[in-house]
């Protein structure tokens, strides 16, 4: 479906999204290496020592034509709930980026987050890959976590096992053949998860992840209010919901340049989750 056809059907479905996502709270702990989620976190710098890994650190490697195709995925265990939160230790939050790449709006954000040397996560909709190679791998390049996001932004419940299984193997496929690694974390659309969902998340090697904190800037509500959103909802462990396609997202670009200073000098760490040895 094109990405400006979205808006209707997340009004639809923001209150079962939103309800998803509020939940954060009881969520599951992000693993570091563990599959049952328990982990431990760094300590987090003050508010005057923001040193983060270069982006050599975080990148995600084999980068593009270098590793083996449709190299064969690690066996995870069947969650039976999306991970909703990182470790809480210390002042640790993630951003999180849905439903592009789109190439008026990804850049700007891409930039932001270079200037200040933060690492997101990008949950990508393979049919927007396919035109924005460049965009993907940029991401991957910077050190961002790319994560499938499906095809086409269906609402998986409504699918059949066989429909959602293409959906999201077209879209780790596209992304492999982009920077040479098969994604490993995976949002369902509108935050719309089921059994098949999960379980062929993990038959595909890709962990569940959900938000905490939605900045629904999909409504366009205001650069301002985006701003509140994301600086009022900060905490440790909280994992923020934004997008960079799917509509005008001028709102998002302007808000994230006040919101991510603001919470760097708060004495935020941005993080992303660390990559898995398969």
């Amino acid at each position: 479906m094109q990405k400006d056809q979205l808006l209707t059907r997340r009004r639809m479905l923001l209150g079962g999204a939103a309800a998803l996502g509020a939940a954060g709270a009881a969520g599951a702990v992000l693993a570091t290496g563990a599959e049952d989620g328990a982990g431990t976190a760094a300590p987090a710098p003050g508010p005057q020592a923001r040193q983060v890994p270069k982006s050599s650190a975080f990148r995600l490697q084999p980068l593009t034509g270098d590793g083996p195709p449709r190299a064969a995925p690690h066996q995870l265990k069947v969650r039976k709930e999306p991970i909703l939160q990182i470790s809480g230790r210390g002042r640790r939050m993630m951003l999180t980026f849905d439903d592009g790449p789109n190439p008026d709006y990804t850049p700007h954000i891409l930039n932001t987050l270079a200037k200040y040397d933060v690492r997101a996560m990008f949950f990508v909709c393979g049919e927007c890959v396919v035109d924005n190679k460049g965009l993907v791998a940029r991401m991957a390049d910077e050190g961002h976590v790319v994560g499938n996001h499906t095809w086409t932004h269906p609402l998986l419940t409504t699918l059949n096992r066989k429909q959602i299984r293409s959906e999201m193997k077209r879209t780790s496929d596209v992304i492999e053949n982009t920077y040479g690694e098969r994604p490993q974390w995976f949002r369902a659309p509108y935050g719309a998860w089921n059994r098949a969902a999960f379980q062929l998340g993990a038959e595909m090697g890709m962990e569940p992840m959900a938000w905490t904190v939605d900045t629904t800037d999909w409504t366009e509500p205001g650069t301002g209010t985006i701003v509140d959103r994301v600086e009022s909802g900060a905490a440790p462990g909280v994992v923020v919901l934004s997008h960079d396609a799917g509509g005008d997202r001028s709102q998002t670009v302007r808000a994230i340049r006040e919101w991510l200073p603001y919470l760097l000098d708060s004495g935020y760490h941005m993080t992303v989750p660390p990559r898995r040895r398969v």
